[in-house]
């Protein structure tokens, strides 16, 4: 059992998308196995099917002027920034293959959000940032102490079609964070964002390919697979057909 990873540097999200559907076609099929996107977008909001636009705070000119697209999607959540500095993730799986945690036909969404998180969290381990999950919260967060509160460093929401996977998380790794303030983060106002950037007691900080590698190695852990790379979209899609 394998799992292919494909880095495809910064593109927008409409390329994203279309990169994104093409691969989850491919899956569908049982072309590819399953597949780990990695990616960086410049600034975007994307809207969940749970979201709503009152938890954008910006108007649309101050939008425009910043050249901040905005896209709904299928995933779940609420609205969510996408920028410079933050990792973005695109897992698209099969679950009804060999998961970890699968006791019938195929493994629950909730139940893939969960080794999805599981994954990020040994990522921020990986750089000094322990780091948590928080019931009926999705996603990772930093933990609290004293008089500070816990801070989301990573954003979740997925979509599942046929029982194959789409869309994902986004890695806060350096950030602006100034960015948040365009909206209400998944549409939490009573906890603010950080970035491995700002958390992180390593010299000199994680930059994005570091947080890139770390997050690859550790959804071959969480998921159990051997992760190879693959130069580009095309050697993935026309790769030798497999059933795993």
């Amino acid at each position: 059992m394998h799992l292919n990873l494909l880095h495809l540097g910064r593109i927008s999200y409409a390329e994203g998308l279309r990169i994104q559907a093409e691969v989850v076609v491919a899956r569908k099929t049982g072309h590819i196995a399953d597949t780990l996107l990695l990616l960086e977008h410049p600034p975007v909001l994307t809207l969940g099917r749970n979201s709503s636009r009152t938890n954008i705070l910006a108007t649309d000119t101050e939008l425009a002027q910043k050249h901040v697209e905005v896209h709904e999607t299928k995933r779940g959540g609420d609205v969510t920034y996408h920028g410079p500095g933050q990792l973005v993730g695109y897992p698209i799986f099969d679950l009804r293959g060999d998961l970890p945690g699968k006791k019938g036909p195929h493994l629950g969404p909730v139940d893939f959000v969960r080794l999805i998180e599981e994954a990020l969290i040994f990522t921020c381990k990986d750089f000094g940032v322990p780091s948590q999950r928080i019931c009926k919260r999705t996603g990772v967060w930093t933990l609290a102490g004293g008089q500070v509160q816990e801070k989301k460093i990573a954003a979740i929401g997925i979509h599942v079609s046929q029982f194959v996977t789409s869309h994902g998380f986004a890695l806060n790794v350096s950030p602006d964070l100034r960015d948040f303030s365009l909206i209400v983060p998944c549409g939490i106002s009573d906890r603010t964002v950080t970035s491995l950037e700002l958390e992180s007691p390593q010299t000199p900080l994680p930059t994005l390919a570091q947080a890139a590698d770390s997050v690859a190695a550790n959804f071959g852990r969480v998921f159990q697979r051997q992760v190879l790379a693959v130069e580009m979209l095309e050697e993935l899609l026309h790769s030798v057909p497999t059933v795993s």
